[in-house]
């Protein structure tokens, strides 16, 4: 009996110590939305995994679903606070798309306008949400390259799965398949700051509304103990909300936080960081945000230790990511396009197939795609084949809204106050077509219409017709080429009446991808007249310089990568134009045919932070028809539009010099004293006259030159400029006040 008694215990302490060698804790992860504060998931997971902690599913809603949805996919606690150190998220957040990813079109109209509202049946709307999210989607397609081919998220390196909402029904929806990028962006899709997501069909906003800590949906996976990390918003005081976004986030947290009451209790390890300091925006403090989540991950150190060695020891996967610089793109499919042809898409991509493309070059394509505002949706994924050259799927969303209302205001010494509203028709006579009145009044009425065919790589077709005037005074010697010989007038200064009736029809592509090269025919009905001297034909008090009709021919080749167009820290800039004038009628009897050629090259470039230099030079000169002098360049003036050949020329009144010929070059030293704040000194040299390189007096020294010292604001409106100038070869200083978006 003892011997049995013997026998039977060792059985059962043998039987014990196996099931315990066997036993294996399941870990679920939850993590929580809470915008910037969702950066504490890091700080969290990196003593997580000083731990030793297995995670064998994760579930996250909004940031908590961008975070895990890495993490699931490969990338360690570390590697994550590296990615997102390197983000700009102001940059990521509003779509800010780099001027150089959008079309030469796309730019213009990009530096015109301060406030755009759809206009559909001529009413006024207003967006779904302030950003798309076509950057953080660009974002994480690259990062989730390596796993691009998996659909279903159980089959991740950590299985996952993300919530959203249906706006339609108000109801959850678990996003555990598709593709990953789009998952955790629906996820994310904050009422009012982004855009909703629809994916098979549903309509999809930020999952917080519904779900903000899915604790549950992963206890359900299977899992033993369950690891939440909670980064929502506590109810603030009115005291604490101060503006519209802080209501709706707090109206979007009444049922979350009473749902935490429970969740908190059934959750085994409950990782609460401190982070009543921070806002959901607050993506400048992430490296605060995320040593708050180390701070408060550290307090439950022993019991993720307690937790780690009751878990089965595991050697974590080697992932191996996808550094993908480059794509070679063999095939491209289109799927959504009905009103915009294949070469519209295709032409915006900067994209011909097959062809070897930079993964920045691509990104720049899609967000230029995303810029012209026709597709509310822009989803795309790459399928590897074994030689590593890769069909592009793109799914497209057109926007249904067609017509918009916009608006502008801008000041300057030259036109003066100007209000600009503007109404903009897509698809007016076919797809691929955009029609744009701009109607200018204030101090000097003016209109500017452009009707623009876009074919993308193949050849554009445009129609442009403007109107400007203004009112000056001008040098007397200004007008001399336009007065008889033996006229004598007692007076220094004349007031000049200008105005310009101008019709293009041109044709243009896209050559090497960063060239605009382009033809056409122009009309242009220039005149101009002073009330202060002289009377008519008609017995009015005015003399009439120019009235006459000029037909030409032109071409124009143009570069530009500046990053600003303003104020620009980085970049190249060329344009080349030609106008052959061929025919004209009217004052102009004595017309002979001539040519007027330009040329302006300029480049930016940053030394230090915050300090960059930008230089320019450019030049111009008239061939034949010494009869037509009206059209010849006049330098002077700062901050409009340029017109004509009228050039600004710091240190002297606007077209206060005047010649055939002129070469002229600047340079700016600018600082950003904080952003989007600058101080910049500048300077600029000159020589204008007739004949310039025929006399050589176009390198015989330096005629006229200007300094000055400006502060510059950029603003929702456009550059607010201020800056004083002096000239030494007039003794004399200008100021000048150049206000809001330039036309």
């Amino acid at each position: 009996m003892k011997q049995f008694l013997m026998i039977a215990f060792l059985f059962i302490t043998a039987l014990s110590f196996s099931q315990g060698k066997d036993e294996d804790l399941k870990v679920g992860l939850v993590l929580s939305g809470g915008g910037a504060k969702g950066l504490a998931h890091i700080g969290a997971l990196k003593v997580i995994e000083e731990a030793g902690v297995r995670i064998d599913y994760i579930g996250g809603t909004s940031m908590g679903a961008i975070i895990g949805a890495l993490y699931a996919s490969g990338y360690s606690a570390k590697q994550l606070d590296s990615i997102f150190k390197e983000t700009n998220f102001s940059t990521l957040i509003q779509d800010d798309i780099p001027r150089s990813s959008k079309t030469f079109y796309e730019k213009k109209e990009s530096e015109k306008y301060a406030l755009t509202l759809p206009f559909d049946k001529f009413k006024i709307g207003f967006p779904s949400g302030l950003s798309k999210g076509q950057n953080v989607y660009n974002l994480l397609s690259k990062l989730t390259s390596h796993v691009s081919n998996i659909s279903d998220f159980s089959e991740l390196p950590i299985p996952f799965f993300c919530v959203a909402t249906n706006v339609e029904t108000g109801k959850e929806v678990i996003l555990d398949r598709g593709y990953l990028p789009r998952a955790v962006i629906a996820s994310g899709a904050l009422p009012s700051l982004f855009s909703p997501v629809i994916i098979d069909d549903k309509v999809l906003i930020d999952g917080g509304v519904v779900n903000n800590y899915p604790l549950n949906e992963v206890r359900a996976k299977g899992m033993d103990i369950i690891i939440g990390v909670d980064v929502q918003d506590s109810l603030k005081t009115r005291d604490n909300l101060k503006s519209a976004f802080e209501v709706l986030v707090q109206i979007n947290n009444y049922r979350t936080i009473n749902d935490m009451i429970e969740k908190r209790k059934n959750t085994d390890v409950y990782i609460h960081p401190n982070i009543k300091d921070f806002s959901v925006v607050s993506f400048n403090e992430g490296k605060k945000i995320v040593e708050a989540g180390v701070t408060a991950a550290a307090l439950y150190k022993q019991q993720l230790d307690s937790v780690a060695s009751q878990q089965r020891p595991f050697e974590k996967k080697e992932i191996k990511f996808e550094n993908r610089d480059t794509i070679y793109i063999k095939e491209v499919r289109i799927e959504g396009n009905e009103k915009y042809s294949r070469s519209y898409v295709l032409g915006k991509l900067k994209l011909r197939t097959p062809d070897k493309v930079s993964y920045k070059d691509f990104s720049e394509g899609i967000n230029n795609l995303s810029a012209t505002g026709n597709f509310q949706d822009i989803n795309y994924r790459f399928f590897e084949d074994d030689n590593n050259q890769s069909t592009l799927l793109l799914q497209l969303r057109e926007s249904s809204s067609s017509m918009m209302l916009r608006f502008a205001a801008h000041y300057d010494d030259l036109f003066r106050t100007g209000a600009l509203v503007n109404i903009t028709r897509k698809r007016l006579l076919t797809n691929n077509d955009i029609a744009s009145l701009d109607l200018i009044a204030g101090d000097n009425l003016r209109y500017n219409f452009e009707y623009y065919v876009d074919k993308g790589f193949y050849w554009s077709v445009g129609f442009n017709s403007k109107y400007h005037f203004f009112e000056a005074d001008v040098p007397l010697d200004f007008i001399d080429a336009d007065l008889n010989a033996d006229l004598s007038l007692p007076i220094n200064k004349i007031s000049i009446k200008y105005s310009d009736f101008t019709n293009q029809l041109y044709f243009e592509t896209l050559f090497r991808r960063t060239f605009a090269f382009g033809l056409g025919g122009e009309h242009k009905y220039l005149r101009y007249l002073s009330e202060t001297i002289g009377t008519d034909d008609q017995n009015l008090p005015r003399t009439v310089f120019e009235s006459t009709n000029y037909y030409s021919a032109y071409g124009f080749l143009e570069y530009d990568t500046y990053d600003n167009s303003f104020f620009p820290k980085s970049g190249a800039y060329f344009l080349g134009d030609f106008h052959w004038y061929l025919f004209a009628h009217g004052r102009n009897k004595d017309f002979q045919p001539f040519s007027l050629a330009k040329a302006k090259f300029g480049y930016a470039h940053t030394f230090f932070p915050n300090f960059s230099a930008h230089f320019t030079s450019e030049g111009g000169f008239k061939l034949g028809g010494p009869e037509t002098t009206t059209l010849d360049f006049a330098l002077g003036g700062y901050g409009f539009k340029e017109m004509n050949n009228i050039v600004p020329f710091m240190g002297y009144e606007a077209i206060s010099l005047r010649g055939n010929t002129y070469l002229k070059s600047t340079l700016t030293l600018d600082y950003e004293i904080f952003r989007k704040n600058h101080i910049n000194i500048s300077a600029n040299i000159a020589n204008v006259g007739n004949d310039l390189f025929e006399n050589g007096e176009w390198i015989d020294g330096v005629d006229y030159s200007g300094y000055s010292l400006g502060y510059g604001l950029e603003t929702i409106l456009g550059p607010m400029e201020l800056k004083y100038s002096y000239s030494p070869e007039l003794d004399s200083s200008e100021w000048y006040v150049a206000l809001g978006y330039r036309f």
